[in-house]
């Protein structure tokens, strides 16, 4: 199984970008953990809807056919870090690659969406988007800990 963290968004702050770095190193070789952006996509006088389509597109052309997509929305599923940690163990077993996906500024296109085999919701507050990147590797790691009983994750 691949995971990849997708983002749309090439640029982030190099104190996200190092926070980032330090938690993809930390994982095993059997699951290591790829981050995929794409551009967003130019504001001028476009529509919003424009705007989305466009970057959908970009993000389904970087995520493989037969992923799993598991799309970040504010109004998707919350998860605990323990139930986090089964559903990674679970999409293991699966064996498919799992491709989460970041929205950019203005979040992701209703249709990508709705056509995503999962949503899921990071918090109840809006985070920076270069914070998002962080949190979730974060989340990611702290769940494999505690599938391997690693001390990281204490309850």
């Amino acid at each position: 199984m691949r995971l990849q963290i997708v983002a749309v968004g090439q640029k982030v702050p190099d104190w996200a970008q190092s926070a980032y770095a330090d938690y993809a190193k930390r994982f095993p070789p059997e699951l290591r953990v790829e981050l995929k952006t794409v551009k967003t996509e130019a504001r001028g006088s476009k529509t919003l809807e424009t705007l989305l389509s466009a970057e959908r597109s970009r993000l389904e052309a970087v995520i493989a056919r037969g992923t799993r997509i598991v799309a970040l929305d504010e109004r998707g599923t919350a998860l605990t870090t323990v139930a986090l940690a089964d559903k990674l163990q679970a999409w293991q077993r699966e064996a498919q690659d799992v491709a989460i996906v970041i929205g950019g500024p203005d979040g992701l296109d209703p249709e990508f969406k709705r056509s995503a085999h999962e949503r899921l919701r990071l918090s109840d507050m809006t985070l920076p988007h270069a914070m998002v990147r962080v949190l979730l590797i974060e989340q990611l790691y702290r769940a494999w800990s505690t599938t391997v009983n690693h001390p990281y994750h204490r309850e």
